[in-house]
C-alpha cells in the first residue's frame, strides 16, 4: 500500500510540474540513474548496471531529440554537442563496465541540472510561460528548447 501512495504522489508531482521543473527532474533522474549504474558496477550487478545506464541514456536522448535548434540558437547547438558527447560516452558504461564514463557524464549534466532547478524556483505561478524551456538564468547554462510539436516527458522517464 505504501508503494501505491508513493506512486500516486510522484504522479501528482510530475503532472503538476512546470516545464522547467520537469526538465530539472529529468536531469535529476539521469544523474541518479548513472549513480545507480556506478553502484551496480561496484557490486558486480550487471543487470542493474544495464538497466540504470539504459534509463540515463534514454533521458539524455530525449533531451537531445527535443532540442529546438532554430529557436535555441547557440545555446541549443552547444547542448546538442554536449548531449552527443554523452550519448557516445554512455555505451562505455556497459561495454567496458566503466564507472568513469558514468562519472564523466554526471560532471557534464550536473551544472545543467542546477541551472534548471534554479530556473524552476524562479518561476512564479503568474509567469509559468516565462520559465519555459527557452529560458534560463543568465549566469547559468540553459537547457533544451523543445520542438513545438513535442510535449515534455511527464512519466516516461521520471518513474521507476
Amino acid at each position: 500500500m505504501k508503494n501505491a501512495a508513493a506512486k500516486t504522489y510522484q504522479t501528482q508531482q510530475i503532472m503538476s510540474a512546470s516545464p522547467a521543473k520537469l526538465v530539472a527532474m529529468l536531469f535529476d533522474r539521469a544523474i541518479s540513474s548513472l549513480k545507480e549504474a556506478i553502484d551496480a558496477i561496484a557490486r558486480g550487478d550487471i543487470e542493474a548496471r544495464c538497466r540504470s545506464n539504459k534509463r540515463a541514456t534514454e533521458i539524455v536522448y530525449h533531451l537531445y531529440m527535443t532540442l529546438d535548434l532554430e529557436r535555441g540558437g547557440e545555446i541549443a547547438a552547444n547542448l546538442k554537442n554536449l548531449y552527443s558527447f554523452a550519448l557516445r560516452k554512455l555505451p562505455e558504461v556497459d561495454f567496458r563496465n566503466d564507472p568513469q564514463a558514468a562519472e564523466e557524464v554526471i560532471r557534464l549534466l550536473e551544472p545543467l541540472r542546477l541551472s534548471w532547478h534554479e530556473l524552476a524556483q524562479q518561476a512564479t505561478p503568474a509567469r509559468p510561460a516565462a520559465a519555459g524551456y527557452g529560458a534560463a538564468p543568465r549566469s547559468a547554462p540553459a537547457g533544451p528548447a523543445p520542438k513545438q510539436d513535442q510535449p515534455p516527458a511527464r512519466q516516461l522517464y521520471l518513474s521507476a
